[in-house]
């Protein structure tokens, strides 16, 4: 089970962190994506975590900008989102998968098997 949280009204420039919690005994073992909806249009991928460390992906459109992290003692996954856009404008959700993913499966929702239920992120002024 994934719960996401941290979402809100922010303006152009600004800053939040999401936080997604999970439950299990396993975390460390998951692949955890984050991934966004805005309205209109397909969900895309953000970042991934991969478990061991590995390098972790991120959408063009976040790098610099955003930072993925996770706290495996806590069962818990970050976004840090820093110089926020109005295109940033999303439903933001968290998702998990066994296993250390090739980046190109990290990057694809239909790889990832548990989800939570969004946290909204509006950019504006």
């Amino acid at each position: 089970q994934l719960q996401a949280s941290g979402g809100g009204l922010v303006q152009p420039g600004g800053s939040l962190r999401l936080s997604c919690a999970a439950s299990g005994r396993t975390f460390s073992s998951y692949t955890m994506g984050w991934f966004r909806q805005a309205p209109g249009r397909e969900r895309e991928f953000v970042a991934a975590s991969r478990p061991g460390g590995s390098s972790a992906p991120y959408a063009n459109s976040v790098k610099g900008r955003f930072t993925i992290s996770r706290d495996n003692a806590k069962n818990m996954v970050y976004l840090q989102m820093n110089v926020l856009e109005p295109e940033d404008t999303a439903v933001y959700y968290c998702a998990a998968r066994i296993g250390r993913l090739i980046t190109s499966q990290a990057m694809a929702d239909s790889a990832y098997d548990y989800w939570g239920q969004g946290t909204q992120v509006t950019v504006s002024s």
